[in-house]
């Protein structure tokens, strides 16, 4: 019987082989849950209305896992992604644990969780919702660009997830970058319809349902877990579904000094609006949104396609006011088919007619408390909010936002404070002897409750 004699070089190479395609296995992240039945927690919310806020009608069961491998962060664990910049505004960069001193409703807390932004091994889970409603027809191109841009930055080890403003999951998460940018083309197409082969499978085009605000509840609420070190969300719309939240703080009137003519016709108008405020109204408000904000881990970078309009003269709003209208009446003509286009006209003429300086300074303070409304969703998160005027500055702004993740800490601890009382507690964050550094991050969260 012969003996084999095992070359020992040979012996170590096939060990290292072995051994690195384990590490290459483990270094993958986990595959995430399907997300079942996207947007069931919305069927569960019931408007309370002597409370003033949305109830839960039931509770789904606590999720649980089995697998030992898995590892898990105790759920009082409450963690910060926080931006730290000098009186330049540029990022700080170089600290430890040890550099942040944290309170808890002014209590002093021990840093035991602690991680750079650019950490590689951290992945992150990140949502993006994207609106492609009738109002964003005519930056609905700029608007898929910019998120493929995004989507082509992300790390190897991220994972992303799309939701629309219909609350339809597009794309579960995943770290397949191609098959996101060929969802995200999809609602290009959606937008514009197809023609089919002599008049077979034409597809008519169709439009977002404008629940924009909906699909952020519904990702608050059922997108992230605990195993989620980094839950973060790209918030991509202009918010028109405020009017439609309960205790809308926009409430549709007939502006004064209107040409009598005109007035019946925009009276009509603003009865309908209201009848349709009640029809669609939601289950939950804007301060719903806020605490489950609050109550969720996740960061928040808003951007609205469109022109802005805070921070500016008067003059100057109301000229951007008229001049994204003139660009919405330019892209729907260049829409319209052939055999329509008289009608279509002869319809955006009579409503550029409209446009009197009393509708326009209606028309204005709606829009500010939309844009308003959509600064303050992402700085409740300690995130940021951009407008996307242009497809050139899509580059930058996603830039910006992989640059702020990079270059963030996560400053995680356990509350000396053990109660599951569902309190809302107050976060401080500083550096030690910087008084000068400005620190952008959560700022409040809501305590676990049984």
């Amino acid at each position: 019987m012969k003996h084999l004699s095992l070359n020992p070089r040979l012996f170590l190479l096939a060990v290292l082989c072995v051994l690195a395609t384990c590490a290459s296995t483990f270094a993958q992240p986990r595959d995430k849950p399907k997300l079942k039945d996207f947007g069931s927690s919305l069927k569960r919310l019931k408007w309370d209305p002597v409370a003033k806020e949305a109830r839960e009608t039931y509770k789904l069961p606590t999720k649980t896992n089995a697998e030992d491998d898995v590892i898990r962060f105790e759920t009082t664990l409450v963690a910060s992604d926080v931006l730290v910049t000098d009186k330049q505004g540029q990022p700080v960069r170089g600290l430890t644990a040890n550099d942040f001193v944290v309170t808890e409703d002014g209590k002093p807390q021990q840093v035991g969780h602690f991680f750079l932004g650019d950490n590689v091994n951290r992945p992150r889970s990140i949502v993006l919702i994207i609106d492609y409603s009738r109002s964003q027809f005519p930056f609905i191109r700029d608007s898929v660009e910019a998120a493929k841009v995004f989507v082509d930055k992300l790390g190897p080890r991220d994972r992303i997830a799309v939701v629309t403003d219909d609350v339809e999951l597009l794309v579960e998460f995943t770290s397949d970058k191609q098959t996101v940018k060929k969802r995200l083309d999809s609602l290009i197409q959606r937008n514009v319809g197809s023609k089919g082969f002599m008049g077979i499978r034409d597809k008519r085009a169709f439009f977002g349902r404008s629940a924009q605000f909906s699909a952020l509840m519904a990702t608050l609420k059922e997108a992230f877990d605990e195993e989620d070190e980094r839950p973060i969300i790209v918030f991509q719309t202009d918010g028109d579904e405020l009017e439609y939240l309960r205790n809308p703080i926009i409430t549709p009137t007939v502006p004064p000094d209107l040409p009598p003519d005109m007035r019946e016709e925009v009276q009509l108008e603003v009865e309908q609006r209201k009848k349709l405020q009640t029809v669609s109204v939601t289950e939950f408000s804007l301060d719903d949104v806020y605490r489950q904000i609050e109550k969720s881990r996740a960061t928040i970078y808003t951007i609205i396609p469109g022109i802005r309009l805070l921070g500016l003269s008067h003059d100057e709003q109301l000229r951007r006011l008229k001049s994204k209208d003139d660009k919405t009446v330019a892209t729907w003509d260049e829409a319209t088919p052939a055999k329509t286009k008289e009608v279509s006209e002869a319809r955006e003429e009579r409503r550029r007619k409209r446009l009197l300086p009393q509708m326009l300074e209606a028309t204005l303070e709606e829009e500010l408390k939309v844009q308003s409304t959509l600064f303050e969703v992402a700085k409740t998160s300690g995130g940021w909010a951009e407008f996307l005027e242009a497809q050139s500055q899509a580059t930058a702004i996603y830039a910006r936002i992989l640059a702020d993740l990079n270059e963030r800490y996560i400053v995680g601890y356990y509350p000396t404070d053990k109660r599951r009382d569902g309190r809302r507690r107050q976060i401080n964050i500083e550096v030690k002897g910087h008084p000068e550094y400005v620190i952008s991050g959560r700022k409040s969260y809501y305590a676990p409750e049984d």
